[in-house]
């Protein structure tokens, strides 16, 4: 089976040296193989900070560097009905439960806890609606009260066992469902989160190599779970070290002077920079 990979940068501001990289990996991957297909999505379900210039830029910035994609451009905004099918899929094997906490409740809850549970993202969840009995749950869902809906962690982990994943720089790693705890599928605000969306438009798409930086691999776990619970393909990965600052911070999309339209209006060329980029990869 041909090499599929993807590259998927939200609309939210301009592309960086970062985003390059992350380009330019999963290009060089599907190209090394031959017949391999490199595809853009554009992650836009965040509709209160996307930007149609940003979408624009994202374009511009992929044809100056010369990392064409094949086929047609997916945006999540179109996939709406994908998500809502999966989620209940994931309602009806009660892998879900609603969260009606605030962020100021779940910071007097850890305050109450004495400090929170860590994993490598930050704090996580403690589980406070998770403990709440079922007629509670429907009354405040009834009566039209905020809510998000988190995976639970441990009932996934139950319904599919030991897991794990292979990735190109990293080996064979095992499964942790506790790692982020039980993380947001469905938001209050915008609908599907991340983690959910991603899973359902990778098997979508056929992708079966996911590059993308290793301050993701975490997000893996819990992927995985999903993949497993939804029965989707499992993929190989391929996490990529990340490109950081002078002060050893990764690059954000705040730090304009590091973005390819600025590099580009300075008299930089593609070809440079895709070198320079590849060199780091290489490491």
């Amino acid at each position: 089976m041909p090499t599929a990979t993807r590259f998927a940068p939200s609309p939210t501001g301009r592309l960086h040296l970062g985003h390059a990289l992350s380009a330019c990996v999963a290009y060089d991957l599907a190209r090394a193989s031959g017949n391999g297909h490199f595809l853009l999505r554009i992650e836009d379900i965040d509709s209160s900070r996307v930007r149609p210039e940003y979408d624009a830029g994202i374009i511009e910035d992929l044809q100056w560097l010369g990392l064409h994609w094949d086929g047609t451009i997916l945006r999540q905004s179109e996939r709406h009905a994908a998500y809502q099918q999966a989620f209940e899929r994931l309602r009806a094997m009660n892998l879900v439960y609603p969260c009606f906490c605030t962020r100021r409740a779940i910071h007097a809850e850890f305050a109450s806890m004495g400090g929170a549970p860590h994993g490598p993202e930050g704090p996580t969840y403690p589980g406070t609606c998770k403990r709440m009995g079922c007629e509670e749950r429907n009354e405040r869902m009834d009566s039209g009260e905020a809510h998000a809906w988190r995976l639970d962690s441990q009932a996934i982990s139950n319904l599919v066992g030991t897991l794990s994943f292979e990735d190109q720089r990293h080996g064979c790693i095992g499964v942790s469902p506790e790692l982020l705890g039980d993380v947001v599928i469905m938001r209050k605000d915008i609908g599907v989160a991340y983690h959910l969306a991603v899973i359902i438009d990778d098997a979508h798409q056929q992708i079966n190599l996911i590059s993308r930086g290793e301050d993701l691999l975490a997000s893996t776990h819990v992927h995985r779970l999903l993949q497993a619970a939804l029965k989707l393909p499992e993929p190989l990965y391929h996490h990529h070290a990340l490109l950081l600052d002078a002060e050893g911070k990764r690059l954000a999309k705040r730090m304009d002077s590091l973005s390819i339209r600025q590099l580009r209006d300075s008299g930089r060329e593609p070809e440079e920079l895709l070198n320079q980029i590849r060199s780091f990869a290489s490491l």
